[in-house]
């Protein structure tokens, strides 16, 4: 079966987008680097409070450019670990200035516990990449991959992100993922304390 069947419907997109790219001056850090300031931006626009629509939107655009920098690389060879580094710390940055803003944003709504909501979110999303690269840096890529459904993998779920802000959602989702990211962070700890004792067994 073709290797490319096996990729996200997101990651194929982005694949077939960046394929005029191969030969060109643009690099994949250029690509993360664009990626960034986008996902910067919604976090931003999140912050502001009063532009929630447009943030969404700016996370969904974020969230499909985090694939074609891996992409442009894998297919034109120019990965490195500059690259790698610098895709990681992207993707940390979006993700937890994401979940602060919405906390700041939320603050004349929720009061201050939104800000603490969004630092809960963000410290455990934090500390789930953390745990994460230490995973894949000592046991493969492979150990830390991702739950896969008909083609789209849990992180999708950020293209729902319109949906939640045009249906005034926001609030809640931000409660749930002041919940949810810590519980998910212990899981991540559980998987990575149980990989250290099989390694320590074999």
């Amino acid at each position: 079966m073709n290797v490319a069947s096996h990729k996200p419907y997101d990651a194929r997109l982005a694949a077939w987008l960046v394929a005029p790219l191969i030969n060109s001056r643009v690099t994949p850090n250029h690509l993360t680097f664009v990626r960034f300031m986008v996902g910067a931006a919604g976090a931003v626009m999140f912050a502001l409070g009063a532009h929630a629509n447009a943030a969404a939107m700016l996370v969904v655009a974020s969230n499909f450019l985090d694939h074609t920098d891996g992409e442009l690389a894998r297919m034109s060879g120019k990965t490195s670990r500059v690259g790698h580094y610098f895709d990681f710390a992207s993707d940390v940055l979006v993700t937890v200035g994401m979940f602060v803003g919405m906390g700041l944003g939320l603050v004349d709504l929720l009061g201050a516990k939104a800000a603490w909501m969004g630092a809960s979110a963000g410290l455990a999303v934090a500390g789930i990449f953390h745990l994460r690269n230490i995973i894949e840096r000592r046991h493969g890529k492979s150990a830390t991959r991702q739950p896969r459904l008909a083609g789209f993998e849990a992180e999708d779920v950020l293209y729902l992100m319109p949906l939640v802000t045009l249906s005034g959602a926001l609030p809640g989702f931000l409660q749930a993922a002041a919940i949810g990211a810590p519980i998910a962070f212990c899981i991540v700890l559980a998987q990575y304390i149980a990989i250290g004792r099989q390694v320590r067994r074999a």
